[in-house]
């Protein structure tokens, strides 16, 4: 019991680790309360449950959304780091890596501004930048799913290690096919199934996304971190 508590604290120490919480709490709320609010319309105190976690999660994304505004730094130490791929094998895992690469970048300052406009910082209407961003994200998820079957299909099955790798690969393509769903949710109407979904399966696929992410981060960093000693 102690351990898993010290295991909780270290995760909510770290910024990544906080994060990918709140964003569990976030559509996993989300998923709760459109469930809720979808079956007990005709009961007060059940409807008003299901609205209380919608507002919450809500709240959840705001909060995440505030503190993306210090992520550009790191992400730009990222994207040089890797510059234009010179140590990748093939010239399409690296151009798809750079695309991602371009597509966070831009994602960062065009959500900053959508903020900035919603919260009357900025004299600028926020829906087209909040469009772009959600194209940006759209993007780099598109680019990750087509990356990680890249990897799939070049890895030889057999090693344990090499199998445990393509796991972990099938969880994240996973992971992104579910935020893109709900990034084409998101995009202006008559697009796709734009603004088709209903709050609690777009809650449900955030929620599958968040579990994917707390995985991966058990199985890399925090799988050292957390382990017992």
């Amino acid at each position: 019991m102690q351990h898993s508590v010290d295991c909780l604290v270290r995760v909510l120490e770290s910024y990544r680790g906080r994060d990918k919480v709140i964003r569990t709490l976030c559509y996993g709320s989300q998923l709760v309360g459109g469930i809720i609010s979808r079956k007990a319309e005709a009961d007060a105190s059940s409807h008003n449950l299901g609205k209380s976690l919608l507002l919450f999660s809500a709240q959840l994304s705001h909060c995440r959304t505030v503190l993306r505004l210090f992520d550009d730094m790191s992400m730009l130490a990222y994207s040089y780091s890797y510059g234009f791929g010179a140590k990748e094998k093939d010239g399409i895992t690296r151009w798809i890596s750079v695309l991602t690469n371009v597509a966070d970048q831009l994602y960062y300052p065009c959500e900053h501004v959508a903020w900035a406009a919603d919260s009357h910082l900025l004299g600028v209407k926020s829906d087209r930048w909040w469009v772009v961003s959600t194209v940006l994200w759209a993007t780099s998820l598109l680019s990750s799913v087509l990356w990680g079957f890249k990897r799939d299909f070049t890895h030889t099955s057999g090693h344990s290690q090499i199998d445990r790798q393509m796991q972990v690969e099938l969880l994240s393509i996973l992971g992104c096919m579910a935020d893109f769903m709900n990034a084409i949710h998101w995009m202006p109407h008559g697009f796709l199934w734009a603004g088709r979904f209903p709050p609690w399966l777009v809650g449900l696929m955030g929620t599958i996304s968040s579990v994917v992410g707390l995985i991966k981060m058990k199985e890399g960093d925090f799988a050292q971190t957390c382990s017992a000693e």
